[in-house]
């Protein structure tokens, strides 16, 4: 797992295509960038369904909770098909304008 800090932003990276095990030590290092924005690229996994992205539910209900951003990021599963708790975009740079937009609305306090 590859941590890639910019700002307030911290992007997760996975080499290797084992969802479990990424997810497991995603979960496991949450603690030290619970307080960034996250975006989690999941480009490196070749197949993933809308069930996949159901198990970063809890975690993305946690960190919108405090307040922070969490996007995934892929292109094998579009936003119509997980809950809109879960924020899902095709591109990193997607995900950061979705990042960017979230902080003008707590800003705005809407």
């Amino acid at each position: 797992m590859i941590f890639d800090k910019e700002g307030s932003t911290t992007t997760i990276f996975q080499e290797d295509n084992d969802l479990r095990a990424f997810i497991a030590n995603f979960n496991q290092s949450y603690e030290r960038i619970k307080a960034d924005h996250i975006i989690v690229n999941l480009f490196s996994f070749d197949s993933l369904t809308a069930n996949d992205m159901l198990e970063f539910l809890e975690i993305s209900n946690t960190h919108r909770s405090a307040n922070k951003s969490f996007v995934l990021v892929t292109d094998k599963v579009t936003y119509d098909e997980v809950p809109e708790e879960i924020c899902v975009v095709p591109t990193i740079q997607e995900a950061k304008d979705i990042i960017e937009m979230e902080e003008i609305e707590r800003d705005l306090g809407l």
